[in-house]
């Protein structure tokens, strides 16, 4: 329930900026459908610009960064009034995001941040605090097994994903000082139950 409702103040967020202004068309580049946080994202996000009136176009990156930027430069081209983007991965943006910035669109980051040197290419980034997120798992673990040898494997979601990296560093963070906990393999599952499945 509670990630439902960081979905719908994420979004929520990132339109209240744009409600004064109509009418508005938007587009979204989403990362993929790999889940059902993902589906639930792009659902609210419909729904949050309906409620004001704002056109969304939508395009599905397929967790691919070169359909994002594609998608991107398509936005750029049809000069639609903002972007939103919920980058898969956090390097590479640069130049397709000087294009919407010398078009004077302004980019929304949403879940996921990006890392440029250029912080102006962006408006902000609406997400949670991924490496608090980690470390609560880890402080969890810690508790839980109570300095009782535990060995773990540690499923990750897509590389280079900011979230990704994030959460092991809060996780890593966690468990620094717990001997008896030993990651034995941390492999990608790229977000996807299937992929999680594989890896397994």
């Amino acid at each position: 329930m509670w990630k439902r409702l960081l979905v719908v103040s994420a979004v929520s967020a990132a339109m209240s900026s744009m409600a004064l202004a109509a009418p508005l068309t938007v587009g979204f580049s989403q990362v993929g459908s790999e889940s059902g946080w993902r589906a639930a994202e792009t659902n609210v996000a419909k729904s949050e610009a309906e409620k004001r009136g704002i056109t969304l176009k939508i395009a599905d990156g397929q967790q691919k960064q070169e359909n994002q930027i594609k998608a991107v430069r398509s936005f750029v081209a049809q000069g639609v009034d903002a972007i939103f983007i919920a980058p898969v991965v956090a390097t590479g943006w640069e130049p397709v995001l000087k294009e919407a910035k010398d078009a004077e669109i302004p980019v929304f980051l949403l879940d996921r941040s990006i890392d440029v040197k250029d912080k102006s290419l962006y408006m902000t980034t609406v997400t949670a605090d991924n490496i608090l997120e980690g470390k609560l798992i880890g402080d969890w673990l810690v508790k839980e097994v109570n300095g009782k040898p535990c060995n773990v494997v540690e499923l990750q979601g897509t590389v280079g994903a900011s979230v990704a990296i994030d959460r092991k560093k809060g996780f890593a963070e966690a468990i620094k000082n717990a001997p008896n906990i030993k990651i034995i393999r941390s492999q990608s599952g790229d977000f996807t139950r299937s992929k999680g499945k594989e890896v397994m």
